[in-house]
């Protein structure tokens, strides 16, 4: 069975609030742990009406205490917004109190727009993208084995190597993760186009580390999975809602699924929704292990990690039950 993850943004659906959404993420956490997921990753965005998640390592600490066994992460933290000693003692914290349970995968992008860019970096505001590769180093070195001479520490966060992943949704992360022998994940569930190319390029060009001898892929999708296509679809609605939102410049809760996109976009409008959400899952059981089945044939994805953006609080939990469940049935990927 492939690995599969759960990939949160903690939702703020419509008619709802913050407080009820990180009530329902950590029933997912638990319910993911359940089912036997590998991975619980919180994505970091800021200044955005529908994701509770920006404050992410506030919230791993939180999933990490309510579950027991399964992975908790960042999916990711943007380095570009932080500090890496902050990040280091903030991970190295976490690290701490639940030991080899914790994984921080990093973002080169801000997560947001320019002006919140701004306020999060006011203090900063000569550092860039372009900083990303020594920043990530950087990191690395706080969370590693002190060495002579070095005069600053992350305490908690000295030694503890927590497991440092590259995010990305283009060729950059790509080529950077294969350079530094580090794990790839790849934001395909909203971004795809260059997925298999970034594949390529990171397998092709990795250089081995001590910890990660081979390189190691992961592929984000969205997954909506329901008894019957007809009701995956109808769940669809929300997220094809927000992206179309998204591509109007409008953004806020989750929307309520409606019965048809018919009459609420445009052709052109459509067209690229439906670019940009290609890389999903949705369907009943049969529907969904045939989706599955051929996203890890496309890409030999050595683990998928699965967004599910339901305004259905039950139906999203369900849904995740039933994506495990067809997984169950999915070969492995042969070795690209």
């Amino acid at each position: 069975m492939i690995d599969l993850s759960v990939l949160d943004l903690a939702p703020i659906v419509e008619g709802s609030d913050a407080a009820e959404a990180l009530r329902r993420m950590l029933d997912l956490a638990r319910h993911a742990e359940a089912l036997g997921y590998r991975r619980f990753w919180l994505a970091e965005h800021h200044n955005m009406a529908g994701v509770a998640s920006s404050a992410t390592a506030v919230l791993i600490g939180q999933v990490a205490a309510a579950t027991r066994r399964i992975r908790v992460g960042s999916g990711g933290v943007m380095l570009p917004n932080h500090a890496p000693l902050v990040v280091a003692e903030q991970f190295g914290t976490l690290a701490t109190l639940f030991p080899d349970r914790i994984d921080l995968g990093l973002g080169r992008a801000p997560g947001t727009d320019a002006l919140t860019m701004r306020a999060l970096r006011r203090h900063g505001a000569g550092e860039s993208e372009d900083d990303f590769p020594r920043d990530v180093q950087e990191l690395q070195a706080y969370l590693g084995e002190p060495r002579a001479g070095q005069r600053v520490h992350a305490v908690p966060g000295s030694g503890t190597q927590v497991p440092i992943w590259l995010l990305g949704s283009s060729l950059y992360s790509a080529q950077l993760a294969a350079h530094l022998g580090l794990p790839f994940a790849f934001a395909s569930h909203f971004a795809p186009a260059l997925l298999l190319q970034a594949l390529q390029v990171y397998r092709a060009t990795y250089r081995p580390s001590a910890r990660w001898p081979r390189p190691h892929a992961m592929v984000g999708l969205n997954g909506v999975a329901a008894p019957t296509d007809e009701e995956a679809a109808f769940h669809f609605t929300s997220l094809q809602q927000r992206f179309l939102g998204m591509r109007r410049g409008v953004r806020g809760p989750l929307p309520r699924p409606v019965p048809s996109m018919d009459g609420l976009w445009t052709e052109a409008e459509r067209a690229d929704v439906e670019a940009m959400l290609s890389m999903s899952a949705v369907g009943g059981p049969a529907t969904i292990a045939q989706r599955l089945s051929r996203i890890l044939a496309l890409t030999a994805a050595d683990e998928l990690i699965v967004a599910c953006a339901v305004h259905d609080p039950a139906a999203r939990l369900r849904s995740y039950e039933l994506l495990a469940a067809a997984a169950q049935a999915v070969p492995l990927p042969q070795a690209a």
